[in-house]
C-alpha cells in the first residue's frame, strides 16, 4: 500500500511529493534495533516519518530513550515504568522517572496502565503506578500514555476515579477495546491511537472502532518492534511501516491518504505539543 504521489496536505520537508507521518509510539531503544537503529530512523524519514516518538518502558529504558531524543531531531521520548515492569523498579527508579519527565526531549510520561494478560505485577501495584504516572503527567504538563490489554473496565474506573480530579490529557495506545470502551475513553477526553492490528482480518470490529472515531480524536502509531502490519505481519516492526496503518484507515474511512496523514499529524504535534521547527 504504497504512499501515494500527489501534493499532500502536510509535505515531508525534504520531498515535498511526500506527506508527513507520526510514528506516536514506538520502541527504538529495544534490542531488535542494536545493530542498525540508525538505519531503521533514517528509512521512517525516508518514508515520510518525520517525528517518532521512543517509549520507555522501565529506568534504563526511559534513560535510553532520552538519549537518543537529544542527537535525533526525529525522535522524541516518552518516559516511565510500564505496569510489568513494576514489580522490579527499584526503590529510587520513580523520583528518577519523575526527574526525567521535566527534559525537554520528553513530551509525555508512560507507558503505563494495566495489563490482566501478562499478570507479572500484582494489579493493586500496577494500579499504584497508573495513578503516579497520572499525577506526574499533571505536575509536569505533559499527556500520559496509557496500555491497556484485557483489563478495560479496571483501566476505565481508574481514568474516571483521575478525572474527577483533575482534567485528563491521555491517550489510549495501540487502542484494542470495545466500541463501547472507545466512547467512555473519548468521553474522558482521551485520544485514540491506532497501530497496524487495524490491518489484520480478524479485527473488523476493532477497524470500525477506528473507522468511527471522531478525526481530531486520532492518531497512529507502530509499537515497533511488535504489532507488524500486513502485508509485514511476522516480521520486525518498524517506524517506516506505519504507512501501512494509515493505507487501511484512510481507505476505512473513504478519504485520502494525504488528508489522514495530515489529520493525524497534527492531532499527535498538538497533543504531544512537539516543537515544529525541531523535525527537519
Amino acid at each position: 500500500m504504497a504512499l501515494l504521489d500527489r501534493q499532500p496536505s502536510t509535505p515531508h520537508p525534504q520531498n515535498p511529493t511526500m506527506h508527513e507521518l507520526f510514528d506516536t509510539h514506538c520502541h527504538l531503544d529495544e534490542d531488535a534495533f542494536a545493530h542498525e537503529r540508525d538505519d531503521v530512523i533514517q528509512r521512517a524519514v525516508a518514508c515520510g516519518v518525520t517525528r517518532m516518538l521512543s517509549i520507555g518502558t522501565t529506568l534504563a529504558s526511559s534513560l535510553r530513550a532520552v538519549e537518543l531524543a537529544k542527537v535525533n531531531p526525529h525522535v522524541r521520548a516518552i518516559v516511565g515504568i510500564h505496569p510489568n515492569y513494576c514489580v522490579t523498579a527499584a526503590e529510587d527508579d520513580w523520583a528518577a522517572i519523575c526527574e526525567l519527565a521535566r527534559d525537554e526531549h520528553v513530551l509525555g510520561v508512560g507507558e503505563t496502565g494495566l495489563d490482566r494478560y501478562w499478570d507479572h505485577t500484582p494489579i493493586e501495584q500496577q494500579l499504584d503506578y497508573f495513578r503516579r504516572h497520572i499525577e506526574l503527567s499533571w505536575q509536569v504538563s505533559k499527556p500520559f500514555v496509557v496500555h491497556c490489554r484485557d483489563a478495560e473496565p479496571e483501566t476505565l474506573a481508574l481514568l474516571e476515579e483521575m478525572s474527577r480530579i483533575q482534567p485528563l490529557n491521555g491517550a489510549m495506545h495501540s487502542f484494542a477495546g470495545s466500541a463501547e470502551t472507545a466512547a467512555k475513553c473519548l468521553e474522558l477526553g482521551l485520544l485514540l491511537s491506532f497501530s497496524g492490528m487495524i490491518t489484520y482480518k480478524r479485527n473488523e470490529a476493532l477497524l470500525n472502532v477506528a473507522r468511527s472515531a471522531p478525526l481530531d480524536r486520532i492518531m497512529i502509531e507502530t509499537d515497533a518492534p511488535y504489532l507488524a502490519p500486513v502485508p509485514m505481519r511476522g516480521k520486525r516492526n518498524e517506524p517506516a511501516h506505519v504507512r501501512y496503518t494509515l493505507g487501511v484507515l484512510a481507505d476505512a474511512r473513504q478519504i485520502s491518504r494525504e488528508d489522514l496523514a495530515a489529520t493525524t499529524t497534527t492531532n499527535a504535534i498538538a497533543f504531544f505539543q512537539w516543537p515544529t521547527a525541531k523535525a527537519v
